[in-house]
Parts: structure tokens; C-alpha cells; sequence
């Protein structure tokens, strides 16, 4: 069963997107997808949204 993540960016620039991306696939998670949240005045993005998934480990009894 697959477990869901979702990380939270406010300063939308490829540095940022990059280190998150790397930082949570080297802890073991598949990057999901990205959503970003706009300003109506400004063309750049407020914020994004950054899902990934990765399957839920079976504990022993």
C-alpha cells in the first residue's frame, strides 16, 4: 500500500526545487508530482506543492 508525502516549498526557484527533489528521493521516496500555487499579479509561482510516494513497509507481527 502506498504512503503519500508532500512537501511544501515558498521560495519557488530551481535551486530550492532541486535540493527537495534530491533531498527526499536519497531518503527512499518516488517523486509523484508537483503543483504550483500562482499570484494574480506576478507570472512567478507563490509557492509549490511537491508530492512523492513510496510503499508502506510491513512490520512483523
Amino acid at each position: 500500500m502506498p504512503i503519500y508525502k508532500v512537501v511544501e516549498v515558498n521560495t519557488v526557484t530551481e535551486d530550492v526545487l532541486e535540493e527537495v527533489l534530491n533531498e527526499w528521493t536519497a531518503k527512499g521516496w518516488r517523486f509523484d508530482g508537483m503543483q504550483f500555487a500562482m499570484r494574480d499579479a506576478s507570472r512567478r509561482p507563490a509557492m509549490a506543492f511537491v508530492f512523492f510516494t513510496r510503499e508502506e513497509r510491513e512490520v512483523a507481527p
